[in-house]
C-alpha cells in the first residue's frame, strides 16, 4: 500500500510537471488531476473484472490484475477456497448423516412448526404408507388416518410412545407401529416411528404362554383336589380309595412331565450352543429310545388287541457331535408320539439314512389318524393340539414338538412335518454333515 501510494505521488509529479510547461497557470493541477483520475478508473475497471470473477464464482481462475488487486484477489481465493472446503465438508457430513438415517431400521419424520413434512425416510415412508418426495410439505395428519395417531399429535403430552397399526403389503400380516413426538428447534418436532410387530406378538405369545401353562396345570390339580376331597369326606372301601390312589397318581405324573418339558424348554432357551466336538453313538442313544417305546406300547395294549408293529433301523458305526440329553429328549419325542397317536395294529418305523449331500436324516412313519394340513404350519407351537381331548388322554403336554424344533435349531438341523388325513404322519430330522462322523475302529 505504501508503494502505491508513493507511486501515485511519482506520477502525480511528473503529470504537474509536464503540465507546467504546457500551461504554468492550470497545467500542474490539471496533469495531477488527470492522473488521479486515470487511476481511479484503472481501480474501477479492476474492480469490475473482480465483482464478474466472484459473481460467477469462478474461484480457480481469477483475473490476472497484479500489485494490490493481485494481492486482494489471491487472499479473496484462499478465503473462498477454504469456504468451499468447509461447505463440501458440511454437506458431505449432512449427507452422511440423511444416509444413516436412511439406513436406520426406525422412521424419522421431521415437521415443521404447523406439522407439515420437511423430511422424512423410507422406514417412516413404508410406515406410514407415504411417499418420501411426493408427500412433502404435506400436514402428516392428513396422511395417516388413525384416531389414536391423531389424539396423540393433537395433545400436549408427548411424554409416552402410543402404538398405532402400521401399513402392510399382505392382508395376513398385522404391522403395529410405536410412535413418539420429540420437540426440537423453533417450534419443530421430529416424530420416530419403529416396527413393534414382533414385540406385540411375541407379548401376546408369553401372555398365551402363561394362560396355557396355569389352564395345563389347573386341570390336574383341580381333579386331584377332587380326589382328595372325596377321600377326606367319604369312607371309601380299600379297592375304591386304590381307584382314586391311582387316578391321583396319573395327575401327578401329568404335572410332572409338564414341569419336565417346561424345565427343558427354558434349558434349551438359555443354554450355550451344542458343541461340535462331543460324538454321540446313534447304536447306543436308539437301543434306550426303543426300549423306552416298546415299553409304552405295550403298556398301552389292552386285552384282545393286536399289538402295534415297530421296526427300527439303526446304522452301526456312526455318531452325531452334539448334546446326548437334547438329542434324546427329542428323537424319544417323536417316537414316543408315534406310538401314542398310532391305534393298536398299527405299524411305525424309526430309520435312519444318509442323502445324497452327506447330510443325515432321521424319520418317523405312523400309520396313524393323520393331521389336516391347516394344522401342520402351527404343530410346533407351544401347547398347541389338534385334538385337546385326544392329546390329554394320550399323556401328551403340548410341548414335545416344540421342543423337537429347539433341539434341532441348536444342532443347525431342521424339523420337517408331512402328514395326511387317515394315512399317517412322517417327522423328519435332519442333521447337517458338520455334525455327522464315522466312529473309527481301533
Amino acid at each position: 500500500m505504501f508503494a502505491r501510494t508513493l507511486g501515485l505521488l511519482f506520477w502525480m509529479a511528473v503529470a504537474a510537471i509536464a503540465g507546467y510547461w504546457l500551461n504554468p497557470s492550470a497545467g500542474p493541477l490539471l496533469g495531477a488531476f488527470a492522473v488521479c483520475l486515470l487511476t481511479v478508473l484503472k481501480d474501477l475497471w479492476k474492480g469490475q473484472k473482480i465483482a464478474n470473477w466472484l459473481r460467477h464464482n469462478n474461484v480457480q481462475d481469477p483475473p490476472d490484475l497484479g500489485g494490490i488487486w493481485g494481492d486482494l484477489i489471491n487472499r479473496m481465493r484462499r478465503i473462498l477456497s477454504e469456504q468451499r472446503k468447509q461447505t463440501q465438508h458440511e454437506q458431505q457430513r449432512l449427507q452422511d448423516f440423511l444416509s444413516a438415517i436412511q439406513a436406520s431400521p426406525n422412521g424419522v419424520v421431521l415437521l415443521d412448526p404447523e406439522g407439515r413434512i420437511e423430511w422424512c425416510n423410507q422406514t417412516a415412508a413404508q410406515h406410514l404408507g407415504m411417499d418420501a418426495k411426493r408427500d412433502l410439505m404435506q400436514h402428516v395428519v392428513h396422511l395417516v388416518r388413525d384416531p389414536v395417531f391423531n389424539k396423540y399429535i393433537s395433545s400436549d403430552d408427548h411424554e409416552a410412545e402410543v402404538v398405532i397399526d402400521g401399513r402392510s403389503s399382505s392382508l395376513q400380516k398385522t404391522v403395529k407401529l410405536s410412535v413418539q413426538l420429540h420437540s426440537y428447534g423453533e417450534n419443530r418436532q421430529l416424530l420416530l416411528t419403529r416396527d413393534v410387530t414382533a414385540v406385540s406378538h411375541a407379548d401376546a405369545m408369553r401372555r398365551d404362554f402363561v394362560a396355557n401353562v396355569s389352564h395345563e396345570i389347573r386341570t390336574p390339580l383341580t381333579v386331584m383336589s377332587g380326589f382328595i376331597e372325596t377321600l377326606q369326606s367319604l369312607n371309601l372301601d380299600s379297592i375304591e380309595k386304590e381307584r382314586y390312589l391311582s387316578l391321583m397318581s396319573v395327575q401327578a405324573e401329568r404335572m410332572e412331565d409338564l414341569v419336565n418339558d417346561l424345565l427343558i424348554l427354558s434349558q434349551l432357551e438359555g443354554s450355550a450352543l451344542p458343541s461340535n466336538s462331543d460324538p454321540i453313538s446313534i447304536e447306543g442313544l436308539m437301543a434306550g429310545i426303543e426300549s423306552e417305546a416298546r415299553g409304552l406300547s405295550d403298556s398301552q395294549l389292552f386285552e384282545g388287541e393286536a399289538p402295534q408293529v415297530l421296526q427300527f433301523e439303526t446304522p452301526q458305526g456312526v455318531q452325531i457331535l452334539g448334546a446326548s440329553k437334547e438329542l434324546h429328549s427329542a428323537i424319544s419325542n417323536l417316537v414316543n408320539n408315534a406310538v401314542r397317536y398310532t391305534p393298536s395294529g398299527g405299524a411305525i418305523s424309526a430309520t435312519w439314512s444318509y442323502l445324497a449331500d452327506q447330510r443325515m436324516q432321521f424319520s418317523v412313519v405312523d400309520t396313524g389318524p393323520g393331521i389336516a394340513t391347516e394344522h401342520l404350519p402351527r404343530l410346533t407351537e407351544r401347547f398347541y393340539r389338534v385334538d385337546r381331548s385326544r392329546s390329554r388322554e394320550s399323556g401328551g403336554t403340548g410341548l414335545g414338538l416344540a421342543i423337537v424344533k429347539h433341539v434341532m435349531q441348536r444342532h443347525g438341523g431342521e424339523l420337517k412335518i408331512e402328514s395326511e388325513l387317515g394315512k399317517g404322519s412322517r417327522f423328519t430330522l435332519i442333521f447337517p454333515a458338520s455334525r455327522v462322523v464315522l466312529a473309527t475302529t481301533d
